[in-house]
């Protein structure tokens, strides 16, 4: 089984309230090849919700607790982020998932790339909160720019 975030999927879930619709997600879905989840709502976010981005580091340094991540009103929101990446790691467990697809740049599911920190749009080599729990236990984690050229459908 694939494990995808719901953003990707087509739910409005993004912290400003929207989607980001894969198709080739869609055709996973549809086919019942994949599942569907989001970690920040696992961890107790709302939609629309302010933008977050980690500081000091990537999700592997909010796993150590050497960096944190805050939302652009500088409120720390690093616990919910944990929690919501345990509670994604229980449901791939759940799903048996052997693949995870999240969404590029996101400070919880950022496979390759995360915003700086400083809430400028910039982006740094790094990964999410989530990205890094589920790697950390042996689950393959790619992004949708890289879905494609792994499956053929």
């Amino acid at each position: 089984m694939i494990m995808v975030s719901s953003c990707l999927a087509g739910m409005k879930v993004r912290y400003n309230g929207t989607a980001c619709l894969d198709v080739t997600i869609q055709k996973l879905l549809d086919s019942h090849q994949a599942v569907a989840v989001c970690p920040e709502l696992l961890g107790g976010f709302s939609t629309p919700r302010e933008p977050a981005e980690i500081i000091g580091g990537d999700g592997a340094a909010v796993l150590e607790g050497t960096a944190k991540v805050v939302d652009r009103l500088g409120t720390d929101v690093t616990e919910m982020y944990i929690k919501g990446a345990y509670e994604t790691l229980e449901k791939a467990r759940q799903y048996a998932a052997t693949t995870v697809v999240l969404k590029e740049n996101s400070p919880s599911c950022g496979s390759s790339m995360i915003y700086n920190g400083d809430f400028a749009g910039q982006r740094v080599p790094g990964e999410g909160v989530t990205a890094a729990l589920l790697r950390l236990n042996g689950i393959e984690v790619v992004s949708e720019e890289q879905l494609s050229s792994r499956l053929v459908l």
